[in-house]
């Protein structure tokens, strides 16, 4: 405890959570969790008629606002920081029916923030599925030789959401051919060529396009030519 700082300004009872131990000046019961400070003597919360109060700590903001709000009678906690040399907010001391009464609000918004996220999950996912199926789709406008599975997985895989590949960019949003034949280019280089084993064979990227570019316009080529029967 420090007596001789300044407690924080601001109206309504302040209670404090003392660095020394303290006892009450009125029942000498002790030592004190908190206390209240009557004429520059400590008083525990019952002597001060505070006892009945329930301790919120510091943390969230709108149960203890509600909580406030909700209480006859509230209290600030505070707490003297020596370092910093002032005393810091702690928490509040409220009615226990008010913060059982505040909690039920809380719980009563998060339900319905959690309903919400989930039918904007449900949205979403819709969304997405309509999305990766016009993308496949066009891939088969496009490259009419792509097998249908191929095409299916080109999609899926370009349009994840907040993967920041082509699919999601503005161009493959609005399925520009540029964009559908960039990804059906990437997924010809991974999986029709052996580019990823000259990755690992350390040769440089660029040179590792280089050797398997013809190999990858002709798949194209040949997609864009020859239907699936």
């Amino acid at each position: 405890m420090a007596p001789s700082a300044t407690p924080p300004p601001g109206g309504g009872l302040v209670v404090f959570q003392p660095v020394k131990r303290r006892r009450c000046a009125a029942c000498r019961g002790g030592p004190l969790a908190l206390l209240v400070l009557e004429e520059g003597k400590p008083r525990c919360l019952d002597c001060a008629d505070l006892g009945h109060l329930v301790f919120l700590p510091r943390g969230d903001t709108a149960l203890t606002r509600r909580s406030r709000e909700a209480s006859a009678l509230s209290a600030v906690v505070v707490r003297f920081n020596r370092r910093r040399g002032r005393y810091e907010r702690q928490g509040l001391l409220v009615e226990e029916a008010a913060l059982a009464f505040a909690e039920e609000r809380c719980l009563a918004d998060a339900e319905a923030r959690r309903r919400r996220r989930a039918r904007d999950a449900q949205r979403r996912a819709a969304e997405d599925r309509r999305f990766t199926e016009a993308f496949a789709q066009e891939i088969r406008r496009l490259f009419p030789g792509c097998p249908a599975a191929r095409a299916e997985a080109v999609a899926a895989h370009a349009s994840v959401r907040g993967s920041g590949r082509v699919g999601r960019s503005a161009a493959g949003r609005a399925l520009s051919p540029d964009a559908v034949t960039a990804a059906v280019r990437a997924s010809v280089r991974h999986l029709e060529t052996p580019y990823d084993q000259l990755l690992m064979q350390g040769v440089p990227r660029p040179e590792a396009r280089r050797r398997i570019a013809e190999r990858v316009e002709a798949t194209l080529r040949e997609w864009r030519l020859r239907e699936v029967a």
